[in-house]
């Protein structure tokens, strides 16, 4: 019993707030990805929730909404529209985002669920 207390405690003490934290993309439908500077991340902003965010080498940007019952609908997304390597893993990324309808977190992770079936896990960046 008291090794959950410490995981509860660990589990707060490095929890990130869902808004206003750069999340890295880590896992997309089941397979690791490798955490790449600048690619892949996402940001849900407080203000007006606007989320805005980076695929393979394209800005994102749209709409978030969420509640206190850990809900989250984000789009629709609009992207810059450069060709570059990776472009089917920022299709399936943006469309991974579009599908999300709720979301938890674990420590410093954010799992991002539709219908209740895992679709990717974030890393907070520092």
């Amino acid at each position: 019993m008291a090794g959950c207390c410490n995981c509860r405690s660990y589990q707060k003490k490095t929890r990130r707030p869902l808004a206003g934290t750069e999340w890295q993309l880590i896992q997309l439908g089941g397979k690791a990805v490798k955490p790449e500077e600048g690619k892949f991340t996402v940001t849900l902003l407080a203000e007006g929730n606007r989320l805005t965010g980076v695929g393979a080498c394209n800005r994102l940007t749209g709409a978030y909404k969420t509640d206190g019952k850990r809900t989250l609908k984000i789009g629709p997304l609009a992207a810059t529209m450069m060709a570059c390597p990776g472009m089917d893993e920022e299709d399936a990324f943006t469309k991974m985002l579009e599908s999300v309808t709720h979301y938890d977190m674990d420590g410093p992770m954010l799992l991002l669920l539709s219908d209740g079936e895992l679709r990717a896990v974030f890393q907070a960046r520092p």
